[in-house]
């Protein structure tokens, strides 16, 4: 029913002037309630194989350049490619919840083993498998550098793809998983199989893919790493925008990495899409979805995100946004272009590159800033190439909406900038000491590939334990876990007897930044944020009105300091004063009967 409801008001919205010029706009096919897409006809076109190669991709051979293939053809035209050519082979590295393999498709002179030498191109595609543009664009790359004049590209790096990450997802697919974007007509769903956003992942490890990805990251050890997504929200004239941590703000993780990609990267990728017909941007999403004009702003930069992530482990990383409101025809072809460009650029730049690398992975700053929150104060202002548009009043929604006309605006807009800085600073630690018993969070941290010292016998160590103070639980799940945050912590002194099987994690590493990222309890990247550690929340034993009454008087008499500050609170907290159970509980705190392990946070740090 609700299917035929939508097929009739699609048919009545087709009929329409401003659908129709929508339509006349958008060689492939379109939902005819999007905005008139901006006309466009690239030189990157040539790209596209002619009918009669024998390895035209099934996007190519689409009339309308509109169509992805499902996960078993995409399979099988890769397979077909790795049997047919010496340069290209196929790394199965992980299986998804429902049972497909997850690979990756290697172009290389190497052989089964990368020379080291050759910095490596990482392109990730289908983390979120609506947004697919990147495995046709690789498809048709790999294609190039197999059997067209592409490749040279192989003779000084190498590129590995990704073709689908999320491979579950991508299978979960049909004409109404992005209604805001414009192609491909079948999408894959934007979560996996088991409802996980796996750009949400890339810290806490939860999910078997990012498990999986993180290993395979580790053994390949790229050079740069392409995150390609497609974006949603406001319209405008660019139709490939990407970023990095670091870009527009003085703060980074790695900042000889996004120095390097500021001034080297960028210029030249902006100059090669713009050779070929695109209109490269920055990745930056409207404040105010009612206001176009209201401001940009950097998205966030959470390290549970690929970029930000990227920027803690020292591992450069661009995230692509190709615009969701441009044919995929258009979309897919930039995305050919950049990473075309990159794997030339990298190879040019092996050097400079890698010296920022280690740059980077030598910084051990004593402070790392955390928490991100947008500043309320614009950092800069921005030219921005935007869309004309006019408002109407809905009926739909009782209020003002914004109509995109499909037109560029002639005038470039100056639009304030909004970036992100740090609500909370972490001091960094000698070491984190974790229980044995935290199985999980020690194979986590493997997985990120700290390196870390385990007991085989037990051993006392002077270390500082964290009290949390009234840590709060969020009122709805995400991502799978109700999370939990802590404002405020007590630290303590105590020699703390370690297991066997427990683990000392130094900070003197590179990867030391995100052991503090993920071990602090106040970090909102944190396990403890993720609620992971909702056994110390639980007390277990009591004591009863008619004990502790009279244990305090007692305790009163004894103690006249304990008297003092106990009435000196009473006097100051109104709330306090008439709870009784508040009362007797502040007794009962300070009693040897008290469970002392109580928010007590289990790992502790040594300095």
């Amino acid at each position: 029913m609700r299917t035929a409801l939508l097929f009739a008001a699609l048919a009545a919205l087709s009929s329409s002037p401003a659908m129709s010029q929508s339509l006349a706009n958008t060689a492939a096919w379109d939902q005819p309630f999007l905005p008139p897409a901006l006309e466009w006809s690239g030189a990157s076109r040539a790209l596209l194989a002619d009918p009669s190669n024998p390895w035209i991709t099934e996007f190519e051979r689409d009339p309308a350049h509109d169509f992805s293939p499902d996960y078993a053809a995409t399979r099988a035209w890769f397979d077909r490619l790795d049997a047919a050519s010496d340069l290209i082979r196929i790394e199965p590295f992980g299986v998804s919840p429902e049972g497909r393999p997850i690979y990756a498709v290697i172009a290389s002179r190497d052989g089964a083993t990368l020379d080291p030498a050759k910095p490596v191109l990482l392109a990730q595609a289908g983390i979120h498998p609506g947004e697919i543009d990147g495995k046709d664009a690789g498809m048709m790359l790999l294609r190039d550098i197999a059997f067209g004049a592409k490749s040279d590209l192989l003779d000084r790096a190498n590129l590995v793809l990704i073709p689908i990450l999320s491979v579950d997802g991508h299978e979960r697919a049909s004409p109404y998983s992005r209604p805001n974007q414009r192609g491909p007509r079948i999408q894959g769903w934007r979560n996996t199989g088991t409802n996980q956003n796996l750009n949400r992942d890339f810290l806490k490890l939860d999910q078997p893919e990012m498990r999986a990805l993180r290993t395979f990251i580790n053994a390949l050890k790229p050079d740069l790493y392409l995150d390609i997504h497609v974006t949603d929200g406001m319209d405008y004239q660019y139709d490939v925008t990407y970023g990095f941590n670091g870009e527009f703000d003085a703060y980074s993780r790695s900042p000889a990495s996004s120095a390097w990609l500021d001034d080297v990267f960028k210029p030249a990728l902006d100059a090669a899409l713009e050779d070929q017909g695109h209109i490269p941007g920055p990745l930056v999403f409207g404040i105010d979805d009612q206001n176009p004009r209201a401001g940009l702003n950097d998205g966030g930069l959470g390290e549970r995100f690929s970029n930000g992530w990227g920027a803690a482990a020292h591992v450069p990383t661009v995230l692509i946004e190709n615009h969701s409101l441009k044919p995929y025809e258009q979309r897919v072809l930039g995305t050919y272009v950049f990473m075309e460009a990159s794997l030339r650029l990298l190879a040019d730049q092996a050097g400079p590159l890698r010296a920022a690398i280690a740059a980077d992975q030598a910084l051990r700053p004593t402070e790392i800033p955390a928490n991100f929150e947008a500043d309320p104060v614009p950092h800069q202002t921005r030219a921005f190439k935007g869309v004309l548009y006019e408002t109407y009043d809905s009926p739909a929604s009782g209020r003002q909406e914004i109509r995109w006309l499909g037109r560029p605006d002639p005038e470039v807009w100056q639009l304030p900038y909004y970036g992100s800085r740090p609500s909370l600073r972490l001091r960094r630690p000698t070491a984190y000491w974790i229980p044995a018993y935290r199985t999980d969070l020690i194979e986590r941290l493997r997985l990120h590939g700290l390196t870390m010292e385990t007991l085989d016998a037990p051993r006392t160590i002077a270390v500082e334990m964290l009290r949390l103070n009234d840590p709060t639980l969020a009122t709805r799940a995400n991502e799978g876990h109700v999370q939990m945050a802590v404002a405020d912590v007590t630290p303590m002194r105590r020699d703390w007897t370690w297991a066997p099987g427990s683990v000392r994690v130094s900070t003197d590493q590179p990867l030391g930044d995100i052991a503090v990222l993920l071990l602090e309890p106040q970090s909102n990247e944190s396990f403890f944020a993720w609620g992971l550690f909702p056994e110390i929340l639980s007390r277990v034993e009591y004591i009863e009105g008619y004990a502790i009454a009279p244990l305090a008087e007692a305790m009163m008499a004894a103690d006249p300091a304990l008297k003092a500050a106990f009435e000196a609170k009473v006097a100051s907290d109104p709330a306090f004063a008439a709870n009784g159970d508040a009362r007797l509980a502040w007794f009962y705190e300070r009693t040897p009967f008290y469970d002392e392990r109580y928010r007590l946070y289990p790992v502790a740090r040594e300095d």
